[in-house]
């Protein structure tokens, strides 16, 4: 018998939005109360590992400690920027315009969670739901069903316990978790927040319901040798290799000068790194491994996906040192399908190209972002100001990492200023309605109140400028 997957939602739509109508009345305490305990239960140290654990296994990507680390930058860092903050009725007042703005929630949320942070995602946008008195209805990943509904029910119970309604958290549950049950709740619900591959959030963007989504990464970073390069690779390497690099955020491609090109390998060979020569057979094998099917289409081979380099270089029949933790494929020419090193890798596997100047550095990486990643991210190693100012100026992308590790850096952390969020818009660039890290903020309508006030009104003289009334006048 075929399951009707729109009136499975629609069921537990249904018991969203009365859920919802309830929240509808909490007070700021009362949020507050919620956030508070759901952020504290599922960051225990057992508990963060469990699900890291849960999901490593599940999926059969990444690593659990890794994954229980995420579990406590992502939460408690969530958690962090959501306490204190008003969310509930009067927020702002504004005496000389004589406005005033009231934080009035959504409805029901509908949440696309990736499987390479299933472990973290469902709880963060469970909380920006929370905080801002929306249900939510978390659809995951097929690979990570279960861990998500082990979370989503722990949620529940603690929800419960202080005497709140559950529904006001939902899963689909595993038997109903498909591509088709994800369409059915992104057609259902007052809003989606998607986080997942391209055709994923293209769907919710198409979905005829207001949406957030993010883009593809393809992170970028350059390296110009005026900083430690042993600190750089430490970087690099950390960032790249983090829960096996399941994070679109990390350096996918590193632009180094080829005034210090050559000790920069080096320094990520100390780190663990091996170098992959442009032309060699061990570069064409790792091509035939990433890609066996297709790569003009980019058709990434799912069984590398957040596996170890050194599995990875196994499979490919290369032979590295034991305790490899990367690998570098150099790519001298070329760009797009045909060169698909220079696109996303989900892996610990990192493409390097030479630049002859800085100039040649960012048309390198205007190139890269132009084929895969524009709108996510770029990154800069250097001492040099100006550098760093010309990526804000020139690169379309919505975050500039300087001197940090990518993926540890550009979703938020506790060492930069980047909102911590699972869902990085990417703006026009990348086809998305936002270009900041989405937070609880984004997950509010207001409504504003208007009084009167004397007229402010300015003459002509007071409001254009006598060199322009001059110039337009002769």
């Amino acid at each position: 018998m075929a399951i009707n997957y729109g009136e499975y939602i629609a069921g537990l739509v249904t018991k969203a939005k009365a859920a919802q109508a309830i929240a509808e009345n909490f007070t700021q305490e009362q949020v507050d109360e919620l956030t508070g305990a759901v952020a504290y239960a599922l960051t225990k140290p057992k508990v963060a590992f469990m699900f890291g654990e849960m999901l490593a296994e599940e999926s059969n990507m990444g690593i659990p400690i890794d994954k229980q680390l995420k579990m406590y930058g992502k939460v408690k860092g969530a958690y962090f920027q959501m306490k204190g903050q008003k969310s509930v009725g009067l927020v702002e007042v504004d005496e000389k315009m004589g406005m005033e703005k009231y934080a009035r929630p959504i409805g029901v949320i509908g949440a696309i969670i990736p499987v390479t942070n299933g472990e973290a995602t469902p709880v963060v946008k469970t909380l920006m739901a929370l905080k801002t008195r929306n249900a939510i209805i978390l659809a995951p990943h097929p690979k990570a069903r279960k861990t998500n509904l082990a979370i989503t029910e722990m949620i529940r119970e603690i929800i419960a316990k202080l005497g709140y309604p559950a529904d006001l958290v939902q899963a689909i549950e595993p038997e109903y978790v498909s591509v088709e049950a994800s369409a059915a709740l992104m057609k259902q619900v007052d809003f989606i927040l998607a986080t997942g591959g391209t055709p994923m959030v293209r769907q919710a963007y198409s979905s005829g319901n207001p949406a957030i989504g993010v883009g593809t990464g393809n992170v970028v970073s350059i390296v110009d040798g005026t900083t430690n390069l042993d600190d750089v690779a430490a970087m690099i390497v950390k960032s790249k290799t983090f829960d096996n690099a399941t994070s679109c955020s990390t350096e996918n491609n590193i632009i180094v000068l080829e005034d210090c090109y050559n000790e920069f390998i080096a320094a990520m060979g100390r780190a663990g790194a091996v170098f992959i020569k442009e032309g060699s057979e061990e570069k064409e094998k790792l091509l035939k491994c990433l890609w066996p099917q297709s790569p003009e289409n980019h058709d990434l081979n799912r069984h590398i996906v957040a596996q170890p380099a050194e599995f990875i270089a196994k499979s490919a029949g290369i032979d590295v040192p034991e305790g490899t933790k990367l690998l570098m494929a150099e790519e001298n020419d070329g760009y797009g399908n045909e060169f698909p090193f220079t696109g996303e890798k989900l892996s610990p596997v990192s493409g390097i190209r030479k630049a002859k100047d800085f100039d040649d550095a960012i048309e390198k990486m205007l190139n890269i972002l132009n084929y895969q990643g524009k709108g996510h991210s770029c990154g800069i190693h250097t001492s040099i100001k100006e550098r760093v100012t010309k990526l804000g100026e020139v690169i379309p992308v919505c975050k500039v990492c300087v001197n940090q590790p990518q993926s540890l850096t550009n979703s938020g952390s506790w060492t930069c200023g980047f909102p911590i969020s699972m869902t990085l818009g990417c703006g026009t660039w990348g086809h998305n309605s936002i270009s900041h890290n989405a937070t609880w903020k984004d997950l509010l309508n207001f409504t504003y109140v208007s009084r009167p006030i004397p007229s402010f009104q300015p003459t002509d003289e007071e409001l254009f400028d006598e060199e322009i009334r001059a110039k337009v006048d002769a």
